[in-house]
């Protein structure tokens, strides 16, 4: 994940002035509610296995655990090369179209390239109008954050491993998504490939939307949705302060929270939460492609080494598959949409 800012534009100490509060505040709301729904037997039990048509949390956790045996995973690295293979695999083996997108930038500690790429996933690629779902697969190279071992190992098990793992479970629904609307996946190299803190973010991303628009492609992305740091096990997602403040985006706020809201999933909270600089900015000021940002901004293990799957939930895995998933269909259905 990027930097988080406050409504003044300062970086938080730590995360969110007052996040933490609303968390627990909502969190309690979330039980109960989990508790009544449990006591009318409306919930599955975490043993029994997801229904072939519904979003398994289970499976998209065990992708996320998987990317995470794999190690620290920052751009150029070994662990990021066998992850690559990884995703490629997984989606040529969902015929859906792969392409790679290489780029290089300088190390800037030892002036070397660094070779980078982006992952492109397109479902139903004859659709000229497309909908983008990102997520950035890099880790940051060190867990700078952390109190104890600052340059210690970052497995980065929520921000890094949880977009993808989402995307990775979600994949399974996108062949057989009938309707006009082709989608796309987009994995994001070098979102955080930062050392020094006057390193810049986000690269992978910037590189992506200058070429969508210097060498259009035939097709055109109606919107788009960025998935970071979806794993928390106390997941709460209130709404990403530039996706609710930007008018062309604004819209795509309120139709997946409503689609949450239709499915049950309280974590979608509807109210303004941080400013987050994340990998929508880019994809909406360069590329000019209307995408808002889907984040839990209180996390306490964020860039330390405690960013393991210990710490993540397949139920916060489900509960967004579960959204995300719902919400494509309605699109497709002629439901609410890019407006």
């Amino acid at each position: 994940m990027c930097l988080v800012v406050d409504s003044r534009g300062r970086l938080p100490g730590r995360r969110v002035d007052g996040m933490s509060r609303l968390r627990t505040v909502l969190s309690l709301c979330v039980a109960v509610a989990c508790l009544l729904k449990a006591s009318e037997g409306e919930l599955l039990s975490a043993a029994e296995p997801a229904a072939a048509n519904e979003f398994s949390g289970e499976r998209a956790y065990g992708y996320l655990k998987a990317i995470c045996e794999l190690g620290p995973r920052p751009s150029g690295s070994i662990g990021m090369q066998k992850q690559r293979a990884m995703i490629v695999r997984h989606f040529s083996d969902l015929d859906a179209e792969v392409t790679r997108q290489p780029f290089r930038i300088r190390d800037r500690r030892t002036g070397e390239p660094v070779v980078m790429e982006n992952l492109i996933v397109s479902f139903h690629p004859d659709r000229n109008d497309r909908v983008l779902l990102a997520a950035h697969y890099d880790t940051r190279p060190y867990p700078d954050r952390d109190p104890v071992d600052p340059e210690g190992v970052f497995v980065g098990a929520n921000d890094g491993a949880s977009g993808v793992a989402a995307l990775m479970e979600l994949g399974r629904f996108m062949p057989a998504l009938a309707g006009p609307i082709g989608v796309d996946f987009v994995f994001f190299d070098a979102e955080e490939y930062v050392v020094d803190r006057r390193d810049p973010y986000c690269l992978g991303s910037i590189h992506f939307a200058r070429r969508y628009v210097a060498d259009p492609p035939p097709h055109r992305y109606l919107v788009g949705v960025l998935l970071d740091m979806v794993a928390d096990e106390n997941l709460l997602l209130p709404q990403e302060r530039h996706s609710i403040t930007w008018p062309d985006t604004r819209g795509l706020v309120d139709d997946i929270w409503q689609a949450a809201a239709e499915v049950g999933a309280r974590e979608f909270v509807p109210r303004p939460g941080p400013t987050v600089e994340d990998d929508h900015v880019p994809l909406r000021t360069i590329g000019r492609i209307p995408t808002c940002d889907i984040i839990d901004f209180d996390y306490p293990h964020w860039h330390t080494t405690k960013d393991t799957p210990e710490h993540c939930s397949a139920a916060s895995l489900e509960t967004v598959g579960r959204v995300m998933l719902y919400w494509l269909t309605r699109l497709q259905a002629g439901g609410r949409g890019p407006r």
